[in-house]
């Protein structure tokens, strides 16, 4: 199981407590240091059954700098995976990638059907 996190984030630290108080065993990945790529991103987005638009991080510095709001009503998918990938801070975090689920954002219920395989 994978645990994207950027470590400062109140609530990947609030989501990595959960994980440990639930013994997940899990590989942490440091989302600014080790961005996901373009493949992972869009292999992520397809697992999850999410709009698209739901993996940007849209209460982050960089997603408002950017005015993507504006932007991404005009912008094919493609474009939107390519920029995600090109920074770990427009993504929605955490993130929790099993073999049944890709989860992002923290919702305790949705990340334990995610760790029971019920998604």
């Amino acid at each position: 199981m994978l645990f994207v996190e950027y470590p400062t984030c109140t609530t990947c630290m609030r989501a990595r407590k959960w994980l440990e108080a639930q013994g997940a065993a899990f590989t942490a990945r440091h989302i600014k240091l080790e961005r996901p790529s373009y493949e992972e991103l869009k292999a992520w987005h397809r697992r999850s059954g999410l709009p698209l638009r739901r993996l940007f991080n849209t209460s982050g510095t960089l997603y408002r700098e950017m005015h993507l709001s504006d932007k991404l009503a005009a912008m094919s998918e493609e474009e939107q995976l390519r920029l995600l990938a090109t920074d770990g801070m427009l993504v929605k975090r955490p993130i929790l990638v099993t073999d049944k689920a890709v989860c992002f954002g923290f919702d305790e219920a949705r990340w334990h059907d995610a760790l029971s395989g019920q998604v």
